[in-house]
């Protein structure tokens, strides 16, 4: 248990910034799954625009974000 103050509050601030990122992993992994499934025009960019936002917001590397999006798009054809 942190006994700073600083440190107190960089707990608390950790523990709401890990239930938002594990709500947008969540989420993500959904999209990805549905996409996967039934690749439509609808879901795909809807997934790409989640992928784009993840990588904007450090959840996932751009790189990474790339290539889902590059492996997506294949399976659209």
């Amino acid at each position: 248990m942190p006994i700073i103050k600083s440190a107190i509050k960089k707990a608390r601030k950790d523990k709401v910034r890990t239930a938002r990122n594990k709500k947008r992993e969540s989420a993500l992994k959904k999209l990805l799954k549905t996409a996967r499934k039934s690749p439509g025009a609808k879901n795909m960019s809807a997934v790409f625009s989640a992928l784009d936002k993840a990588a904007k917001v450090k959840l996932i590397h751009p790189k990474k974000a790339d290539r889902l999006k590059s492996r997506l798009s294949k399976l659209q054809k």
